[in-house]
């Protein structure tokens, strides 16, 4: 797992291409991750589909209440059927552009 913060956003870069050992790091990890937008790299795990990315969906939730955004970035999915709990994206650019969005929302009051 590769950690890497720039301005109020933190990218997680999964490395060891198992989205199950991922998400139980992120999750025994997540209090030093609460308090900033977070960019979810899963690209490198070409394993994942639909489906596994569904275990992303408690974290995502904690980390809405907290009022900050949680994007994963995926690649090889049908972007079209990802639940709509989830904001998934297939570029790391693509994924700042939704914290900017999100943060725009959040700022007037949405």
């Amino acid at each position: 797992m590769k950690v890497e913060h720039k301005g109020h956003t933190t990218i997680i870069k999964d490395t060891e291409s198992n989205y199950l050992q991922f998400v139980e790091k992120l999750t025994s990890q997540y209090n030093s991750f609460k308090d900033t937008n977070l960019i979810l790299d899963i690209t490198h795990d070409k394993s994942v589909d639909l489906t596994s990315l569904k275990n992303f969906t408690d974290l995502t939730k904690t980390h809405k209440k907290n009022k900050k955004s949680l994007v994963i970035v995926a690649a090889n999915i049908d972007f079209n059927k990802v639940p709509s709990k989830l904001q998934v994206v297939p570029s790391i650019l693509e994924a700042h552009d939704l914290i900017e969005m999100d943060e725009i929302e959040r700022d007037l009051g949405f």
